[in-house]
């Protein structure tokens, strides 16, 4: 995978944890930076051991899945765009509340990072460069985090949708992309 792609990833992975961090900063009165930076630490923290959780699932099964791992990655990043997208429609809004306890934190991280866990299966079957690849993934959910805290505390409802439809799409991408290139219907 080529850097632009694992950056995308990232950007793509990190929409979750960007949409939860704007109602963790619309339910603050005033902007918390201690709280701002605990919850960017969980979810980058998270987005980035997830993958390596899934890249090693991946691999103990790769030598089974070898022939299909275009389709395997396909499949799970367009099952995950598309939830995605989905939840980006869904007008329900989410219990808020500011707390940055353990328990909190933990559930909204592992929460969030599911979709980081399946990627990182796919990762398995690729050349990554999985050291990169998840320094990239968590710097940027760490920062896309904090400043969804930032621009919910001042902005509100207003992103949260639409981050997680551009991250569903993101992801959707990739994942044709990577079938189309292995069926040799794009150029490598």
């Amino acid at each position: 995978m080529e850097l632009f792609e694992i950056i995308a990833i990232g950007v793509g992975l990190a929409m979750d944890a960007f949409a939860v961090s704007i109602c963790k900063g619309l339910s603050m009165k005033k902007i918390n930076w201690k709280k701002a930076i605990t919850i960017a630490l969980y979810f980058g923290v998270f987005q980035a051991l997830m993958p390596v959780l899934g890249y090693f699932l991946g691999s103990t099964f790769s030598s089974f899945v070898q022939s299909v791992d275009h389709w395997i990655a396909f499949i799970l990043l367009a099952i995950i765009g598309g939830n995605m997208i989905k939840d980006s429609t869904d007008d329900e809004v989410e219990k808020r509340n500011d707390k940055v306890d353990v328990k909190t934190m933990l559930l909204l991280a592992i929460a969030t990072s599911i979709d980081a866990l399946a990627v990182g299966v796919t990762f398995a079957f690729f050349e990554v460069n999985l050291l990169l690849s998840i320094s990239i993934i968590g710097i940027i959910t760490f920062v896309l985090s904090f400043l969804g805290v930032i621009i919910g505390n001042k902005f509100g409802d207003k992103f949260q949708n639409r981050a997680e439809l551009a991250g569903g799409i993101v992801l959707i991408i990739i994942g044709l992309k990577i079938l189309l290139e292995h069926l040799g219907i794009l150029a490598l």
